[in-house]
Formats: structure tokens, sequence, C-alpha cells
């Protein structure tokens, strides 16, 4: 952006509508919020569409640590409205998706390909409060704040996609599918006619079974305890389903592998039990890619001979071994070419005073992803 275009947009404090969390375990409050002055290097957006994360809950019920108040939501896309300075590479106007990992380009695990577990990443989210809300200063949680009608992020946090591609469904691609998809296919590394078992079928857990068809996996075999929710799997591509309360699901899983296990186990729950299950199903050699937020306290034990006979890799996957600026518009090129189907992940739409019953809805397994859609500004600000 040349410094004419920023000069030429108001830098003072913008107040709008966000959902404010004050405490764990209580209600979000929409509340009018203030964002601070643009700094250096960072960007206003618009928020056009917000997807509610299972990882929004678990910062809600306080499994992830976040210091309130402060405004939830990390999965999101909208449009460029202000930059502050030193901003080179974002017009206004532009279609952006919004990342919680923000890579510096420049430090080891970057320099590695590794931009995922950049050191500096997340600066932004833990740099201090970025706003007023009821004369309170706000943090913004994991540095995107999507739960608001706009937001302040670094220009590295806000990915410039096509313009023709429908934002709504771009919201999606900044966690659940490059976290679902790239778990496949950049940790897991799923190969042609490989076998997998995804344990989980939310947001996440669905885009991992995307990736797996979008992979070529012979046997897509997804795992829940919720069965309403096998349909869906199998409208996102699952071949075989497991209805985890209705019996052993690793005997289940191995029944439809001749008693082997699959080549990757993908586990997208976050307890030790499932992760426990994931590690079960796969076969001798095979692959167990944890993808689920779990809690720290909650502990995973597995007896150290079968690490060694078994001789299968444990692995994490964070994000989805994604480097925002590369996969997030491969993820849109493909969502355009009708490879990866973006619409059967969501389940409903909503507005954003209805965030807390999405929260409940998550939890009790009756939806696999709410999206939050906000509606255009009256005066037309950020339109394009």
């Amino acid at each position: 952006m040349h410094a004419k275009d920023a000069e030429a947009r108001p830098t003072g404090g913008v107040g709008m509508r966000a959902a404010v969390f004050r405490e764990v375990g209580a209600p979000l409050r929409v509340e009018e919020l203030e964002l601070a002055p643009l700094g250096r290097g960072m960007v206003r957006i618009r928020i056009v569409a917000s997807g509610v994360c299972h990882s929004d809950v678990s910062l809600w019920d306080g499994t992830i640590p976040q210091a309130a108040p402060a405004v939830l939501g990390h999965e999101g896309a909208g449009v460029v409205v202000e930059a502050g300075p030193d901003v080179t590479d974002l017009t206004l106007g532009d279609h952006v998706v919004l990342t919680w990992v923000a890579p510096c380009r420049h430090c080891f695990f970057c320099l590695a390909g590794r931009a995922e577990l950049c050191e500096h990443g997340m600066d932004h989210a833990f740099a201090g409060p970025y706003g007023k809300a009821s004369g309170d200063e706000v943090f913004c949680a994991l540095g995107t704040g999507t739960f608001a009608e706009e937001t302040v992020v670094p220009a590295a946090a806000a990915i410039r996609i096509d313009p023709e591609f429908p934002l709504e469904l771009a919201a999606l691609v900044g966690c659940a599918v490059v976290t679902g998809v790239g778990a496949v296919v950049n940790t897991a590394r799923v190969a042609l006619g490989e076998t997998v078992a995804i344990v989980g079928c939310g947001g996440v857990g669905l885009a991992a079974v995307q990736g797996a068809r979008l992979a070529g996996a012979a046997m897509i075999v997804a795992v829940d305890r919720v069965a309403t929710k096998f349909d869906v799997a199998i409208a996102n591509g699952a071949t075989h389903t497991v209805d985890a309360s209705a019996g052993d699901p690793v005997e289940a899983v191995r029944a439809l592998t001749g008693g082997r296990g699959v080549d990757h186990a993908i586990e997208v729950v976050g307890t030790s039990s499932t992760i426990l299950q994931a590690y079960a199903m796969a076969r001798r050699g095979g692959t167990v890619t944890v993808v689920g937020a779990g809690g720290f306290a909650d502990m995973v034990s597995i007896p150290a001979m079968n690490l060694m006979v078994d001789a299968k890799r444990l692995q994490g996957s964070v994000y989805g071994g994604t480097d925002p600026a590369r996969d997030i518009p491969r993820m849109i090129a493909l969502a355009a070419a009708g490879a990866l189907d973006l619409e059967r992940l969501v389940t409903t739409r909503i507005a954003l005073d209805d965030v807390n019953d999405a929260f409940r809805v998550m939890l009790t397994g009756e939806v696999a992803r709410s999206l939050i859609v906000f509606p255009a500004p009256a005066d037309g600000r950020g339109a394009t």
C-alpha cells in the first residue's frame, strides 16, 4: 500500500461490535469495541465471516489459558480497510483470509521450511491489548479476534486471495481447512491407495476426510461418538464409518482392515483416550498424527515396549504443517476448482449474537461448523 493510500484512511480508534470473553465459562458478551490506532506493519480488516472452532471453546472453558477480557475467534476472512506504516503488499479492498500464525521468515524454523513453528509467529497474540470495551483494555485472542465486525492484525497474518472467491467460505480456510487437509497432505503425507482412520468428525475432522479423499486414500474411516455426523462424513468423502459409542472403535477399525490396522490414524479430538485409540488403530509401522488440541494436564501413556516393537510413528501436527502464504491460496484454488467442497463443512450460518448458542451445539455434537456471517456495513465501508 502506498503511503498516500494509508493517509487517506482514518487512523484513530474504530468502534464496532464484538463478542467479548470476560470470564471462563461465562457467556460471551456482544459489546462495542474500540480498536487502537494502527501500528507499523498492521492492517485493519472488516470481517465478512468467521467460523466457530473448537479451539475457541477451549479458550472459553479454560482448557487453553487466555487473558481476559478478550475477543475470541481465529478463523475468518474479510476486506482490508486500513493499513499502518510500512505495509507494502496489501491494498485497500483486498480480500484476505486471516491466519493466527504470522511467520517472520527469518528464524530457524522459517528458514528450515517450517513456517507453522515460527519462533515469532504468535508474537502479535501476546503483544498486549489491542482495544477497549466498556472502558476495559481488551486482548485479541490468538492474535486474530474474528468474533468482531473488524479486527487488527499484522500484514503477514492477512493472506490475499482471489477476489472472485466467496469470502464466507474462504473464512473456513484460515483454520479448519488448512489444519485438517494439511494434517493429511503436509504432516501425515498420505499416499495414493493408503488406508486412513480419522477420529473426530467436527469441522477439522471433516476437512481431514476431504484431505484424505484428495490424497487418493483407498479407505477413509470416519470415527465419532455422534452417529448423526456420519451422513455428513460420507458426503465429505468417508468410505466407512465407526460409531465409537456403540462398541470398541479400535476393534471396528481393525476389522475393516483384516485385523491389521490402518496405514494412518489421524486424531482430531485432543484427549488422551482418543489419542490412545488412534495409536491402537494404526498398523505396525503405521503413522499416528495428533491434530486435536488437548489439555496440558491430560497425559498420554504408551508402554515403552510397544513404542519399539510396533515401530509406529507418533507425531503432532501444528496448524496442518501450514505455510499460510503458500497453502491458503492453494486451498482456495482447490476449492475454486471443485477439488475441495467448503460448503459441506458448514452446518449452519448464524449472526454474532448467536455465538453462545454455537458453543452449546458444538459441545453437544449437533453441528460440525457454525459460520458467523456479518452484514455489510450500512455506509459501504470496505465494500468492493
